[in-house]
């Protein structure tokens, strides 16, 4: 399993991207771990999507955005392409968030979806 040097159909603020090396960091991950971005059945609406650092698993693609290691699905690219994560702190919201133009309904907390 080599890395992809293709584009992540998936892409990340620079907030995001700040935050994502900070919470790696905190959690003293090994080399082995990279971010999984991807999709999961429930929520509200349909989907989930899923974000949180894991080893590579059979199927994925592996990628490098600003020297993030970024495993996904194949198959979730097509869910997911388009889609921009990115970190909100704020005093009204404090999280990751998705915008994903692939969605045609969302939920209110803004993790569920459907196509």
């Amino acid at each position: 399993m080599e890395t992809i040097t293709s584009i992540l159909p998936v892409s990340f603020t620079e907030g995001a991207k700040k935050e994502l090396r900070k919470l790696k960091d905190q959690q003293e991950l090994s080399n082995e771990f990279g971010l999984r971005v991807g999709v999961e059945g429930g929520g509200c609406a349909g989907m989930n999507y899923v974000l949180g650092f894991d080893q590579k698993k059979d199927g994925d693609q592996e990628y490098d955005v600003d020297g993030i290691k970024v495993f996904m699905h194949k198959a979730h690219g097509l869910y997911l392409a388009g889609m921009e994560v990115d970190f909100q702190d704020g005093l009204n919201s404090r999280g990751f968030t998705f915008s994903n133009p692939n969605a045609a309904k969302t939920c209110g907390c803004g993790t569920s979806f459907s196509v």
